[in-house]
């Protein structure tokens, strides 16, 4: 389903600034070379990540999903001085492709990538996370959520990506696994009375998550 129209698309990315040369070459280099290219979040999203650590400075970042590393470097040049983002990728392929992103823009000394289970590594961090984005498995969503809520600092909010799922959460019946889920996540966040939440129609959805 098409959610936005291209044209719109189009005009909101002219008018939104433009990604750093090197940015923009991993976006290109993963649009060219990988076959689930569209996962990666593109110029305007990105765009958004970085204004968000601009206005947010978080100290303590944490990323379910790297993918190539796109979202984290877009994080990672907003970041104040000590901030730190610790980002978690279960495939094996793309964290070697994130980590050969990270080394070439030289941004190792803030992002620290995790190779695995989130739900495993999460355990393993000792952090309160000022700012979490969650872009992983969908069926996974609601037990990041869980996870990550008590884990938020005081000011700390959660991005959840694809919460629009291709406008699949809008068929009726749901259809597959993934709709259904993300669907579910919707719900489970908007009736959880411990937050509060923005839902945005930037590219394939993105929820603003934060404590009341």
């Amino acid at each position: 389903m098409e959610l936005i129209s291209p044209v719109i698309e189009t005009y909101i990315a002219q008018f939104t600034s433009p990604e750093p040369i090197a940015l923009e070459e991993v976006n290109k280099a993963t649009t060219a070379k990988h076959p689930m290219a569209h996962m990666l979040s593109g110029h305007v999203q990105g765009q958004f990540l970085s204004m968000i650590c601009a206005m947010l400075k978080p100290k303590h970042v944490l990323e379910i999903g790297t993918f190539t590393g796109y979202s984290a470097l877009c994080m990672q040049r907003c970041l104040p001085e000590d901030g730190m983002i610790h980002t978690i990728e279960i495939r094996p392929e793309d964290a070697a492709t994130a980590a050969e992103n990270f080394s070439k823009l030289n941004a190792n000394k803030q992002i620290t990538l995790h190779i695995g289970n989130a739900m495993e590594i999460i355990t393993q961090l000792p952090y309160q996370w000022d700012l979490v984005f969650i872009d992983a498995d969908k069926t996974g969503y609601i037990n990041y959520y869980e996870m990550v809520v008590p884990l938020l600092a005081k000011e700390g909010i959660i991005i959840a990506d694809n919460v629009l799922f291709h406008g699949q959460v809008l068929e009726e019946p749901l259809k597959g696994k993934n709709a259904k889920a993300v669907h579910a996540f919707n719900q489970h966040v908007q009736q959880d009375p411990r937050t509060e939440q923005v839902m945005l129609s930037i590219r394939d959805g993105l929820t603003i998550i934060k404590k009341k």
